[in-house]
């Protein structure tokens, strides 16, 4: 299993680009969010990759974070979605655009993807609901392993705008939901909600909002 490639960007395809690790280009498909990001071609590059083997093919795709590699895995589980299908709602809202459209059983976001239809969008939803919190708090887990750009090696450019710590931070208020006693799928909506409503807030400010939300109305 290839998991992750280093090396220099030697070209850009319009959904591809090949990197050159120790004399081999390896070619990596890429979504278009992902490809707006990577440097120019000569620059070192770093992409988390996951590997399809089928008898006939073999193909990496390439994600700037372990955390959006972990929902192209959990939406490829989905019954109608391939490689293609998943690369284009990975494009489209991100790996934490796409973590909160499920938190919130929010499928027309996910049908947003081109490509993605109301049946497939529902099934999507339907079936990585109840993942959602156990990825969304896994991706706090993975930004601090990986540092503030796993998805880079060198000074490579600059990476999108801000995925990291917003993880980090939906992460670490899920964990203070749950020590309050609230149940999972409670905490992850109310997080999830006040994620998108206030992106760039900080784990504090966000845990606060997320318990404004999960206050007795009336």
């Amino acid at each position: 299993m290839i998991g992750r490639i280093a090396g220099r960007l030697i070209h850009r395809g319009p959904d591809h680009v090949m990197i050159d690790v120790g004399g081999v280009g390896y070619i990596v498909q890429v979504s278009d969010r992902t490809l707006t990001g990577l440097p120019p071609v000569g620059e070192a590059v770093a992409l988390y990759t996951d590997l399809l083997v089928r008898e006939d093919l073999l193909q990496l795709y390439g994600f700037p974070t372990m955390l959006e590699r972990e929902w192209h895995r959990l939406l490829m589980g989905v019954q109608g979605i391939g490689a293609k299908a998943s690369m284009a709602i990975l494009g489209t809202l991100g790996a934490e655009g796409v973590g909160r459209a499920i938190a919130l059983g929010d499928w027309n976001t996910i049908k947003a993807a081109p490509g993605v239809g109301p049946k497939i969008a529902q099934r999507v939803v339907n079936e990585l609901k109840g993942k959602a919190p156990g990825v969304m708090a896994l991706g706090g887990t993975m930004v601090e392993a990986a540092g503030a750009a796993p998805a880079q090696a060198g000074p490579v450019g600059t990476a999108p705008p801000r995925p990291a710590p917003s993880a980090a931070a939906q992460a670490e208020a899920l964990s203070a939901l749950g020590n309050l006693g609230y149940a999972p799928a409670d905490a992850v909506q109310a997080v999830a909600r006040a994620a998108n409503e206030a992106p760039e807030v900080d784990t504090p400010e966000l845990i606060r909002a997320a318990l404004k939300l999960l206050a007795p109305k009336g």
